[in-house]
């Protein structure tokens, strides 16, 4: 009897402990992620619940746990989520969290949630702008004419040097608008939209900034030679493998040869058409295929290159291969000849593997 006693004791013991400590757990991961006070802007869209928006909670760190988020929902029952665009904070916790959500904190239904993707230019960002906000084509080029704009962007931001001057680049900060996602207002103005997004470079490049300090490369010959690999590199290739190419090609005073910017040069989309033996051949500040440009980069970035290929041209792969090519499942392949270059193209179109701009 004294043993049975025992073990009835213990396990109530172990079963007051085990909730007593899940109870605890369940409080603290509802509490602030942070102590800090960090604000995110928080898109609901129209059709969403407290259910639906768990994932992106959790992506952008506004809460701990999305079981005890869940459980919280269950156990009070809040009233309908509202759409609109929310100021959160980390230090907010769950609980006003889902207060602000349903609209017991103002929030904007006058914003927006636009994505730009990585490895596009700026004309896809003007047209993005100009399809999400109040803002026109030409208020998006008159800044990115506005020299005096431009100069002060020169003087705050470390990585943006004086060559966005030039008269001869085609879009000013093409390659300095940091891809992602981003909540605006619809009628934000342009340089407040390009402050956010310059920003968020910022942000991402301060990571790297000794390395990019000791290059021997500019920061915006990096992003140019970035953005050139993030066209060149199809999902899953060997981005740095291909930086390296680049790099052998440039001190050995070769062309890149990079069909890309020869179609950037001709304002000619990759999926638009064909380019013409003219437009292949023209000698513009753009075309790394013509013979003046040998050992040189183009003038400037030709897209909006993603982190991996910013990282691949601060730390490539050192080889002594000139020659790459990859195939339409993302494998790439490294040659040291053109001749072997031009075996191992052609094995790729017979076995149906060619890549194609899509």
């Amino acid at each position: 009897m004294k043993r049975f006693l025992f073990i009835i004791t213990s396990v109530i013991t172990f079963v007051i402990s085990f909730l007593g400590i899940w109870v605890v757990y369940y409080h603290v991961s509802l509490g602030p992620v942070s102590n800090k006070s960090e604000t995110i802007n928080f898109s609901v869209k129209e059709g969403s619940n407290f259910y639906t928006v768990t994932n992106d909670l959790v992506k952008k760190k506004l809460i701990k746990s999305s079981f005890s988020y869940k459980l919280y929902l269950k156990l009070h029952k809040p009233r309908n989520i509202k759409a609109g665009v929310y100021q959160l904070n980390k230090n907010m916790g769950v609980k006003k969290i889902v207060e602000a959500l349903s609209g017991d904190i103002k929030h904007d239904l006058n914003g927006v949630s636009i994505t730009f993707k990585e490895g596009k230019d700026m004309r896809y960002i003007i047209d993005e702008i100009v399809k999400n906000t109040d803002n026109s084509e030409d208020d998006v080029k008159e800044v990115l004419k506005d020299k005096d704009y431009l100069q002060a962007l020169v003087k705050k931001y470390w990585f943006i040097g004086s060559e966005i001057l030039s008269d001869d680049i085609y879009y000013s900060l093409e390659g300095y608008l940091a891809p992602n996602t981003y909540n605006f207002r619809k009628d934000l103005k342009v340089k407040e939209i390009f402050k956010v997004m310059l920003d968020e470079m910022d942000k991402n490049l301060s990571k790297y900034k000794k390395d990019i300090e000791s290059s021997k490369y500019t920061p915006h010959q990096l992003l140019t030679l970035a953005s050139i690999v993030e066209l060149e590199g199809t999902e899953g290739s060997d981005r740095k493998g291909i930086a390296g190419v680049f790099y052998n090609r440039l001190n050995n005073n070769w062309n890149l040869g990079s069909d890309v910017t020869a179609y950037y040069g001709a304002g000619v989309a990759l999926s638009e058409r064909d380019l013409t033996t003219i437009e292949l051949n023209d000698a513009n500040p753009y075309n790394t295929r013509v013979p003046s440009m040998a050992g040189k980069l183009p003038i400037g970035p030709i897209c909006n290159p993603s982190i991996d290929s910013i990282d691949a041209v601060i730390h490539p792969t050192e080889s002594d291969y000139y020659f790459f090519v990859a195939d339409k499942n993302g494998q790439t392949y490294f040659t040291k000849t053109d001749k072997e270059h031009i075996a191992k193209r052609n094995e790729l179109i017979e076995a149906g593997l060619w890549y194609t701009y899509e």
